[in-house]
């Protein structure tokens, strides 16, 4: 029997590898179908190959049988499917059986593939990941045909049935399900980051094998000094890190913006999570347990549950039942290019610069800088929705299609026309300023609307909302934007709308 283990399903502890069996090789591919089908940031290609490797090291000294297919091998057909079949005629298997995928656009590859195996008397079956806390359908079966969700009711659902920061009565702890407001504040200095303790790998011979076999990515490859866990002992390292240094301050500065710091007080968590390392039981448990033993506020372990226990899984939910088709929605019809800086960070706009050179420097950006800094410009400005999920999928190491896309696709530029979120997630100059550091060394004024200096952001956001009016004017929850809007007169509002064109006509030079 062959047993397909994928790249983001690297767990030790999933039920398949209890018992040492002679009769079963378990196998992993590196191949230019999954390295391809985006442009990928060189750290993430460098660490899931790296943590497959390893992952193929930690079986085989279990005694595990298994076939690790690297990138340069010469019967590696690059193409998961296709190695399948070489694989199955090469050991003579009557049966294979793989983990489910979490993205559908590997999941219907391995479906059809099954299928065509099955005619030619293959059992194959698909397993459970035993990851995740819901089904794919639970958000389905809870929401039905409804045409919007509400992430909240979800979350409350869970917190329930796992009995999550709950008392005695099943009430939540403090009286309140949700502390987002308590986790709004700018972080001015102190207190001081954790520092980042995550182990230094040396991968530059990986790195050229990536290289010589052709494999297209972008940003620093960083591979002499490589910082991402390879393994769950890594991994849970970090997690020990996160829960004692950072966890205390999290909820206070989630969602500020600096210069200063490239991870402020986030988990660095999301890679070892989407790749199995981590199961989200066991960092929700760390985390409960560290407010119960008075080591975190209340707000900051409710805010940082919430986002596993209540976007992560919520999301993928919300996945796996609008595909396939989400990845092309495009409801408010935007189909501008993506500036060149967006490959480069070369740009002006100081917030822009930071948190996209960081993330390709890093491979990482928290939410506030791809919720509101990047994705905020990418909506206020018409960015295609498309090439900015391709791009978001590629950059990001934790990037995976299933928590990707609705995150970028409907979180962020509201291109599925408010199924996932109430209202479009923009602001102008002031929000981020407030948030951060940045506007005070930028070449932009912040609170210009028009001139030469004036901050893109400002008359982007009025033309955003005045020329999706038809659109967005019936939203209740935007009633004092376009309140705002209606007392421009009519000559400030022909300048906001010629000062938004001519930053436009000159993007890739902002």
């Amino acid at each position: 029997m062959l047993r397909l283990v994928l790249g983001d399903q690297l767990d030790p502890q999933h039920s398949w590898f209890r018992e040492v069996r002679a009769d079963v090789v378990y196998l992993l591919m590196e191949v230019r179908s999954e390295t391809d089908y985006v442009r990928h940031h060189a750290q993430k290609v460098l660490a899931i190959f790296a943590a497959m490797r390893a992952f193929a090291a930690h079986l085989q000294a279990a005694g595990h049988r298994v076939r690790h297919v690297a990138i340069d091998d010469a019967s590696n057909r690059q193409d998961i499917p296709a190695n399948l079949d070489a694989l199955v005629l090469h050991y003579g298997a009557s049966e294979v059986q793989y983990q489910s995928p979490d993205e559908w656009r590997l999941d219907r590859a391995l479906t059809e593939w099954a299928a065509q195996a099955r005619e030619r008397a293959l059992t194959v079956t698909p397993v459970e990941t035993e990851h995740f806390l819901t089904a794919r359908d639970d958000c389905q079966r809870l929401f039905g045909d409804s045409r919007q969700w509400l992430m909240e009711r979800f979350y409350r659902e869970q917190r329930r049935k796992h009995r999550v920061l709950l008392d005695a009565e099943g009430k939540p702890e403090g009286g309140q399900w949700n502390f987002d407001a308590d986790n709004r504040k700018p972080w001015k200095g102190k207190p001081p980051a954790p520092a980042d303790t995550r182990p230094i790998h040396d991968h530059r011979a990986l790195w050229q094998t990536i290289e010589a076999a052709g494999v297209q990515t972008m940003g620093e490859p960083q591979a002499q000094a490589f910082r991402w866990p390879l393994d769950r002992s890594e991994a849970l390292t970090q997690l020990d890190h996160f829960i004692t240094h950072a966890l205390p301050h999290f909820g206070d500065y989630q969602d500020a913006l600096t210069s200063r710091s490239d991870f402020l007080f986030h988990s660095l968590l999301s890679f070892g999570l989407n790749t199995k390392m981590l199961r989200p039981r066991e960092v929700i448990g760390r985390a409960e347990e560290a407010w119960r033993a008075g080591d975190a506020p209340l707000h900051a372990v409710e805010g940082f549950i919430r986002q596993i226990l209540g976007w992560r899984e919520y999301v993928r939910g919300f996945y796996w039942a609008h595909m396939p088709g989400y990845t092309e929605v495009n409801a408010l019809g935007h189909e501008r290019p993506l500036p060149a800086w967006f490959w480069t960070g070369q740009t002006k706009m100081a917030c822009l610069a930071r948190a996209i050179g960081q993330s390709l420097e890093t491979a990482y950006a928290h939410h506030i800088q791809r919720l509101m800094v990047i994705g905020n410009f990418a909506l206020l400005a018409g960015l295609q929705p498309e090439a900015l999920h391709r791009w978001y999928l590629g950059i990001y190491i934790d990037a995976f299609e299933w928590v990707e896309a609705p995150n970028t696709l409907g979180m962020s530029q509201f291109a599925d026309g408010g199924r996932l979120s109430t209202k479009p997630y923009v602001s102008s100059a002031a929000y981020l300023d407030r948030m951060g550091d940045h506007c005070a060394g930028c070449a932009y004024d912040k609170k210009a609307r028009v001139g030469e200096r004036a901050c893109p952001f400002n008359a982007l956001y009025w033309d955003f909302f005045d020329r999706q009016r038809g659109r967005l004017a019936g939203n209740h929850r935007l009633g004092m934007v376009y309140r705002q809007l209606d007392r421009f007169s009519p000559a400030d509002l022909q300048a906001l709308r010629e000062q938004a064109q001519a930053t436009l006509a000159r993007i890739d030079q902002l």
